[in-house]
């Protein structure tokens, strides 16, 4: 099927034995959708695109619900020969602004509950086209597909042209856009595929969100090439997850997830038909890994990726899962570690920068020659930024990151977009974000604030200056006020100490 497609015959490979079979069961609505259904629909989609000016290379931007029609549209986007942009569902108008401009979709796609929030945004930024889609599934995109004819002749796309773009936040509070090929998504899914024996009998539990390379690029796609089924929650809910899984074999999830499920009633039996559950997006503690072992008998396989790469290493499938690792790198892909100051490799063993080098590496940052040439080598390793190290065995332990990144619930958040924000109100002199340890979220956002002098501004004010232009996720779940920031000698504050000081916020 769509052969000249790089992406979209590998996707559809599996539908010539599965077009009948079972792809979604819909969590909301019971509905079961074959693959025969779903492709059917996401080829009128792509009709819909086409109609809507959609030409090879333009982007088609989404922030809506979890819905099936999402997913289609992805799938759409791809037959187009379009490059699919997902973007949080948390972000404020304020933010997509910024993704609007930057990007220049030639469609928009918004939740059809926020059309009248969002559709004078998206035209304000040179969007030619608003579409909706709604929680039910409905909205205007439904309405252009279901007037479309069957059939669509998949647009030709190589290995080399874009898929995808992803943003990824930036150090400075400008996100940055990671150009993904079709080889980069197509070359990672079927190696995961391969690595987590994935075959037409797994049926995965998909509550993940599908703006994010997790939930969209890891789990759906290898579902496709697997010719998997899976069970389409819009949200994560202990309860449901614990129903489905004595009819489902795998989950993936994020930290977050497990912690809550150990504190769910009847996991011990829910579990017994499940052969693989996947945590990533943050680091899984080991005592949640360890726990987990001892309630479900089951060691969680814990992976390592990110925006720019998707995955790059795994624990074993068939060996033993270390916690506290995220394995080794995946097959056809190279990993290095290097000295920070100067690029050369390290000894095995000593802490470092991780390098990444593999047919899954991003084309580079979206409009930023300048920040690709930084974090992209000539020689096709990608600075990772994360700091590591490969022990005796190989295994991969990430012991740090070397910018300020924090990771709250699978999600990343760069401290200095809220600093800014901060910073602006008024009687305040400055901050610090940082991330501490919390048992729930992996980690949460704590502000560090020194007022003015004379000033009288309390966190109920800072959290009213901020909400309406930074997503909830990113919003500070503790802020404390302090006389003066630490520094070192250059002036530098020292985020170390403030992590220390306020380590035991949430515990």
């Amino acid at each position: 099927m769509y052969q000249g497609n790089y992406l979209a015959e590998r996707l559809s490979a599996a539908r010539k034995d599965a077009g009948s079979s079972l792809f979604l069961r819909n969590h909301q609505t019971g509905e079961d959708v074959t693959y025969q259904a779903f492709f059917a629909n996401a080829e009128r989609m792509a009709q819909a695109l086409v109609a809507s000016g959609v030409k090879p290379g333009d982007r088609v931007a989404v922030q809506a619900p979890k819905t099936i029609a999402m997913l289609e549209l992805y799938v759409a986007t791809v037959l187009a020969g379009g490059v699919f942009l997902p973007l949080n569902t948390a972000y404020t108008p304020n933010e997509i602004t910024y993704f609007l401009t930057d990007a220049e979709p030639r469609v928009f796609v918004c939740d059809l509950a926020r059309e009248e929030e969002f559709s004078p945004v998206a035209k304000k930024a040179g969007v030619a086209k608003v579409l909706t889609i709604g929680a039910d599934e409905s909205g205007s995109l439904a309405d252009l597909r279901d007037a479309a004819a069957p059939g669509f002749n998949a647009v030709t796309r190589g290995p080399d042209d874009l898929a995808a773009i992803l943003y990824t936040s930036g150090t400075t509070g400008r996100s940055k856009g990671a150009m993904l090929t079709h080889q980069a998504l197509a070359s990672n899914a079927e190696t995961l595929k391969d690595a987590w024996h994935f075959s037409a009998d797994d049926v995965l539990i998909h509550a993940l969100p599908i703006f994010h390379t997790h939930g969209l690029f890891v789990a759906t796609n290898i579902t496709l090439m697997a010719g998997s089924s899976c069970i389409f929650m819009p949200n994560f809910d202990a309860d449901d997850i614990l129903d489905y899984m004595p009819q489902a074999t795998v989950l993936m999830g994020v930290p977050t997830f497990y912690v809550r499920l150990l504190n769910s009633e009847g996991l011990t039996d829910a579990s017994a038909n499940m052969r693989l559950f996947v945590s990533g997006s943050a680091p899984l503690l080991t005592e949640t890994h360890e726990h987990w072992r001892d309630v479900t008998g089951h060691a969680i396989l814990e992976r390592y990726g990110m925006t720019e790469t998707n995955m790059n290493t795994s624990n074993p499938y068939d060996g033993d899962r270390r916690a506290g690792t995220v394995g080794f790198p995946l097959p056809g892909i190279e990993m290095l570690v290097t000295n920070p100051a100067t690029g050369a490799p390290l000894p095995q063993g000593e802490t470092g920068v991780l390098e990444v080098r593999g047919p899954n590496v991003f084309a580079g940052y979206w409009k930023m020659p300048e920040k690709t040439a930084e974090e992209l080598r000539d020689n096709g390793f990608f600075i990772t930024g994360d700091l590591g190290r490969m022990d005796d065995d190989g295994y991969v332990h990430i012991v740090g990151r070397q910018k300020d990144l924090i990771i709250s619930g699978g999600y990343n958040i760069y401290p200095k977009e809220i600093e800014l924000l901060i910073d602006a109100l008024e009687g305040i002199n400055e901050s610090a974000v940082i991330g501490v340890p919390h048992p729930d979220f992996g980690e949460a956002v704590v502000a560090v604030v020194v007022v003015q002098n004379g000033a009288k501004t309390s966190a109920a004010d800072i959290m009213t200056g901020i909400k309406d232009d930074l997503a909830r996720f990113k919003q500070p779940k503790r802020i404390e006020f302090v006389k003066s920031l630490p520094r070192n000698a250059m002036g530098k504050v020292q985020k170390k100490a403030l992590r220390e000081e306020y380590d035991g916020t949430f515990k």
